[in-house]
């Protein structure tokens, strides 16, 4: 199972995120750090997609 890697500043990358899925919130996309597995769980409920799909495409960005 891949790693979350965010690299850069999370704003940037949460921005890019909500450009993806417009329907996601703030609180959707809280990110605090050892928090990982909170913010995949709610993003695979969101987007319906597999917590490995959602790592890979997170860390490609």
């Amino acid at each position: 199972m891949d790693k979350l890697e965010i690299k850069g500043g999370w704003n940037e990358l949460k921005g890019k995120i909500k450009q993806a899925y417009a329907d996601l919130t703030d609180d959707d996309l809280k990110h605090e750090e050892g928090q990982d597995d909170e913010l995949l769980g709610k993003l695979q409920q969101k987007t319906g997609k597999g917590r490995d799909e959602l790592v890979k495409w997170i860390n490609s960005l």
